[in-house]
């Protein structure tokens, strides 16, 4: 298996559509694409892989948590679950994954070998009982839960209002005098609805641009 995302170059017709739709509406979304260029359409594996990948972006850049999940997909079977059971702490210390993740990773891992998360079900589910089947797994609060929704299961009204550098971006875009906190980042975010998802990717691709860091998904194939 591979690290790499599925990723298109550019956004499917019926998430174009939404943009326009979106930039109409608040005209400071509308200039992220003419700054920043095209909006990159990026995709992640759904199932374990997608929340693996996840628990690896939690609190760290995005330069570091790539780097990660790089070496942790290049070990044998880790992106199953119990292939990643199998795995020692010793081998998952070697990707680089802290006494945190690896405690995260494992809990992952036991909650799909257990059957309390099961791929077929989470995309059954709504977004709220998908986040909230997530989110009781030990490590997977909501972040990661909306994070995998958005770009896993590609939802399109999911926004992880706790992320900084949505904050970051909307106050770069704004000229606001502080980062928004997380509840009224989410307060703010209910004037994209129904397309939040896609406000979040626009204030990515613009806090990408401002800051010349990369995304977590930019990487080579392994």
């Amino acid at each position: 298996m591979h690290a790499a995302p599925v990723t298109d170059h550019a956004p499917p017709p019926d998430a174009r559509a939404g943009l326009d739709a979106l930039s109409a509406r608040d005209p400071d979304l509308g200039r992220i694409e003419k700054m920043a260029g095209p909006l990159p359409w990026r995709q992640r594996r759904p199932g374990f892989p997608g929340l693996l990948q996840a628990i690896q972006g939690q609190q760290i850049s995005n330069a570091a948590a790539g780097a990660i999940w790089r070496r942790l997909a290049a070990l044998p079977d880790a992106l199953t679950p119990r292939g990643l059971l199998a795995l020692d702490d010793e081998a998952l210390r070697g990707a680089g994954l802290s006494r945190p993740k690896i405690a995260h990773s494992r809990a992952l891992a036991v909650a799909y070998a257990e059957g309390r998360l099961d791929d077929a079900a989470l995309a059954a589910m709504t977004d709220d009982a998908a986040i909230a089947a997530i989110s009781a797994v030990r490590g997977l609060g909501p972040w990661t839960a909306e994070v995998y929704l958005l770009f896993a299961l590609q939802r399109g009204d999911v926004f992880p209002a706790g992320d900084l550098a949505l904050a970051a971006a909307l106050a770069d875009l704004r000229g606001l005098p502080a980062r928004p906190r997380t509840p009224e980042l989410r307060e703010l975010a209910q004037a994209w609805r129904p397309w939040r998802s896609l406000a979040a990717r626009l204030l990515w691709h613009h806090w990408r641009h401002v800051t010349g860091r990369p995304a977590m998904d930019d990487l080579p194939t392994l």
